[in-house]
């Protein structure tokens, strides 16, 4: 088995992204890819595409926050994407009062910003008496009020988005919530799987339960005897049936631990399909 693709790996130059210079999920691929160029694009759909096509080799791809829940674009372009999960990293996310030299928190009048990141940011906005105006994106954001050059305007966007479009900040880690969290994943094009027996792995799969009665109960019974502890299970529909029902499970293990071997065989008898979405090292944080 090969290794996780990191930083500097030979061959991987390009890391593709969604958001405009200066978002968050920028920053994640400056602090673990530094020696890449991070490419950004205007929708999840475009850095999927930018992968499958073979111009760019590895995607950064946020999937879930600690307040916000799921990013539910994902969840359908990831199980009908042909890319898999080779890493995660975690970011705690901090939001900033930005806007253009010169301006003041006493010459602000509106607050630029995604519609979460407003509303993650209700106190300060209470505060100061803004209106909230929504954007695209939090980076894209400080890109206007950037362009604007106005004074009344300003924008809660992450800290690198200040120092790409040259506003200063006005008021640091503006967000209600001292643990808003998003994990990333990272996806490529080839199945790279961490090897077993070399610290803590995450295995990440897709299945569909057979239309029987209570077929997902005896599909995970296999994991509580086998002591394989489930991390996530989510649900969502295919199709537009409500009777066609897929669901996104990650376990703690390895497929080649015995355990976890053996869990995923007995989910397979009861499932019409099992898909592999990436075996890969845990991030530190999830013990946080």
């Amino acid at each position: 088995m090969t290794s996780t693709p990191s930083a500097g790996t030979a061959g991987a130059r390009r890391i593709a992204y969604q958001g405009e210079p200066g978002a968050n999920s920028h920053t994640v691929c400056l602090q673990h890819y530094p020696d890449w160029e991070a490419v950004p694009c205007a929708s999840f759909e475009d850095v999927f595409a930018l992968v499958e096509n073979g111009d760019a080799e590895l995607a950064m791809i946020p999937i879930d926050n600690s307040i916000a829940g799921r990013v539910s674009d994902i969840h359908h372009f990831l199980p009908a994407s042909r890319l898999h999960i080779v890493a995660e990293h975690f970011l705690r996310i901090r939001f900033m009062l930005m806007a253009v030299p010169g301006a003041s928190l006493e010459t602000l009048e509106t607050v630029h910003s995604h519609v979460h990141a407003l509303g993650q940011c209700r106190k300060v906005i209470r505060e100061l008496g803004l209106s909230p105006v929504i954007s695209g994106d939090t980076a894209g954001a400080a890109r206007e009020v950037a362009e604007a050059g106005d004074v009344t305007m300003g924008a809660i966007s992450p800290p690198l988005a200040a120092e790409t479009y040259g506003l200063q900040i006005l008021r640091e880690d503006v967000e209600d919530e001292e643990h808003n969290t998003t994990r990333f994943v990272v996806l490529s094009r080839d199945l790279v799987e961490a090897p077993p027996g070399n610290g803590p792995v995450v295995t990440s799969f897709i299945f569909s339960v057979r239309n029987l009665p209570a077929a997902l109960y005896k599909a995970l019974g296999g994991f509580a005897t086998n002591g394989v502890n489930m991390t996530k299970l989510e649900s969502y529909m295919v199709g537009g049936h409500f009777s066609a029902t897929q669901f996104l499970a990650e376990v703690d293990g390895h497929p080649a631990d015995l355990p976890v071997r053996r869990a995923l065989e007995e989910l397979r008898f009861f499932t019409t399909d099992v898909k592999i979405l990436g075996v890969y090292p845990a991030a530190p944080e999830r013990e946080e």
